[in-house]
């Protein structure tokens, strides 16, 4: 268990480097693709609702696999171009922090909710998450290399979701079972801690 867990981290740590490397606006430009990219990993709210999605479609297996952060990245780039038009969407903040609750809930319950009501549900958060980027989107940034940013960062996290619900699984059907659940807690206890204004 202990050597999955430490595979876990590591392919965590290596799908986030180059994250890392984009998150500094002062190396490169600060707009454009790279804005994009680094917008999404610059708060804690949305690292955990995209890494929840990930294990979520892990977690539901079959087409879910593919079929929940694809849904995600494509309606959250139509929230995006809400936020850019400047159409207002009520209550964003709330929906991004119960994005959290929700998404870490429902990974903690393993709950196997059926496709298209998993659809709805993601599709409704990926429209807060979206307009959040688009409404904060720099002037000098060009849209579509902006917006082609923060999908790439979105997906690369679902992708580090998937991947850490692969390798915990890994350790063994009752113990990755219980990691993941564990995780899943942690992430909502975190999300009401941020809808609550705590972190």
């Amino acid at each position: 268990m202990k050597s999955a867990l430490k595979s876990g981290l590591l392919a965590l740590s290596a799908a986030a480097i180059p994250a890392v490397a984009y998150a500094h606006p002062a190396i490169g430009e600060a707009a454009g693709f790279s804005h994009g990219f680094a917008h999404p990993i610059s708060g804690l709210d949305h690292v955990l609702a995209m890494v929840m999605v990930g294990v979520f479609a892990f977690q539901l297996g079959g087409r879910a696999t593919w079929l929940v952060p694809t849904t995600f990245v494509l309606v959250m780039a139509l929230g995006g171009a809400l936020g850019v038009a400047g159409i207002n969407v009520p209550f964003v903040e709330t929906g991004i922090a119960l994005s959290v609750v929700v998404l870490g809930a429902v990974v903690a319950l393993n709950v196997k909710a059926p496709l298209a009501a998993a659809l709805g549900m993601i599709g409704l958060f990926a429209v807060f998450h979206g307009y959040v980027h688009g409404a904060e989107m720099p002037e000098n940034a060009g849209g579509a290399a902006y917006a082609a940013g923060f999908m790439a960062a979105t997906a690369l996290l679902h992708v580090s979701g998937l991947a850490l619900g692969y390798v915990i699984g890994r350790a063994g059907e009752r113990q990755g079972v219980f990691v993941t659940r564990t995780a899943g807690g942690i992430a909502a206890i975190a999300g009401v801690g941020i809808l609550a204004g705590l972190i």
